[in-house]
């Protein structure tokens, strides 16, 4: 998976219209030790307190919306603000109940700021910095790093900027976290590519929080962080190389992430695959041969002119690649659990130190598993991701695994899936009551807002 980069909210004026209509009545300028960030991020109003809201509904189906509310109340309190980069963004002006284009949940934005790639003793902190470190001594001084821009992006820098297709499948409100039609939770640190070409950045290092509606098992979960990397060469660099531009570009990304891959990994064997991105051409894959099998490490290519001419310049080219850091992490500090990443448990955090990459992760107890299976009629509007969401929503962090284990079509033509949900916790045992309390409230959710037909 290659450059899902986190691009950056516009700071355009035209941008800045149709954000700041999305709550008129609510938006403020905050003027006090603001940093230069987008304009979405700048003119959300916020209220400095923390309430118990009731649960929000939001579209689940791709065919259909169902705005049905729900009388069910979060067993924890949810903060109406949190704050990026200094800007405060109120959970009204992200969780909307009343837009049908919106689909963000609560607990999605109870996610949003914070930044775990951010925390200097955590897995994915180490890391990052580790791959800082990398840049830093092979290129020194060259590559700005970017750790804190907005999550909450346009469309356009989403998809557009990078050269998506319109009908290409991560544009689907089952893949991407819509706040309105126009403005997503970026799905990929690629977002602030654009925004960074045209305010005059050569070389950078973006690393976030990105967001996607997925699968339940151990190593998906809705919100992981990535790392992009963008470096530009002017005509004058590869003049004299006897190659062209992109030969040129993709000789040093080759040689670049090569030596990337060694600094984290050791001496390992290493091959380049040749794959497809929208937004790199030619594009790769490196992979290692690691713990006895081929892994792949990062995506990345040469970058597609028509995203360099946008900014303005024609007589430029560059390279990009991105990476997963939950991916790598979970490989480089034995992690087995992509929850995990989240968890408070001193058993966990107390672990890992700055600058100890690769220290192995010592499992503190293994809870037993639950399982509750659930079958049902589909609808032609159903979709997994769309389960999932309901499960997350309800069973938060205790949930394991979603997985189909039947599915048949009768004579009739309706067709029935039976999923397995296991329940587990990483930090204590689950009782009975409550995990039959969950599994009620599961099964209510998913008849009432997948219209499908429990069996």
């Amino acid at each position: 998976m290659l450059i899902q980069k986190a691009f950056s909210v516009s700071r355009s004026l035209s941008t800045y219209r149709y954000l700041s209509s999305l709550s008129s009545s609510s938006i403020q300028m905050h003027t006090a030790n603001l940093p230069k960030s987008p304009p979405f991020c700048n003119f959300l109003k916020s209220t400095p307190f923390s309430i118990y809201l009731p649960s929000l509904s939001f579209p689940y189906s791709t065919s259909s919306i169902s705005l049905a509310k729900s009388t069910r109340k979060p067993l924890l309190p949810i903060a109406a603000l949190l704050e990026i980069g200094g800007v405060k963004i109120a959970k009204d002006d992200v969780v909307k109940e009343s837009d049908p284009t919106n689909n963000v949940p609560d607990s999605i934005f109870a996610k949003l700021g914070m930044q775990l790639h951010r925390r200097e003793n955590h897995p994915l902190g180490i890391l990052k910095k580790t791959i800082h470190d990398y840049f830093d001594t092979n290129f020194a001084g060259k590559f700005e790093k970017f750790d804190d821009l907005c999550p909450i992006v346009t469309v356009k820098q989403n998809f557009d900027d990078v050269l998506v297709p319109p009908d290409h499948v991560s544009r689907s409100y089952n893949d991407t976290y819509y706040v309105n039609s126009d403005t997503v939770l970026r799905c990929h640190t690629s977002a602030h590519q654009a925004e960074l070409f045209r305010n005059g950045h050569t070389h950078f290092l973006v690393t976030g929080d990105v967001y996607r509606r997925d699968s339940i098992d151990s190593t998906h979960y809705p919100v992981f962080h990535q790392m992009e990397g963008v470096r530009v060469f002017s005509p004058e660099e590869w003049s004299g190389s006897g190659m062209d531009g992109t030969a040129y570009a993709a000789t040093d990304l080759k040689k670049s992430l090569e030596g990337l891959a060694k600094h984290l990994f050791g001496d390992v064997e290493m091959r380049w695959v040749d794959t497809y991105f929208p937004f790199t051409n030619p594009s790769y894959e490196l992979e290692i041969f690691f713990q006895g099998k081929w892994m792949e490490v990062l995506g990345c290519g040469v970058t597609e002119q028509a995203i360099l001419c946008a900014t303005g310049r024609t007589d430029i080219v560059a390279w990009a690649f991105g990476l997963g850091l939950e991916r790598l992490a979970m490989v480089l500090f034995d992690i087995p659990d992509i929850r995990l990443f989240w968890s408070t448990d001193e058993r966990f955090t107390s672990q890992f130190s700055e600058g100890k990459l690769g220290v192995k992760f010592k499992s503190f107890s293994k809870f037993p598993p639950c399982y509750k299976d659930m079958s049902f009629w589909i609808n032609d509007g159903f979709t997994e991701n769309n389960l999932c969401e309901i499960v997350r929503g309800i069973a938060g962090d205790l949930v394991e695994e979603v997985t189909l284990i039947d599915n048949f079509t009768n004579k009739k033509g309706m067709t029935s899936h039976c999923y397995r949900i296991t329940y587990r916790s990483m930090e204590r045992s689950l009782t009975d009551d409550e995990i039959n309390e969950l599994q009620v409230k599961v099964r209510e959710d998913v008849q009432n807002k997948l219209k499908v037909v429990l069996r």
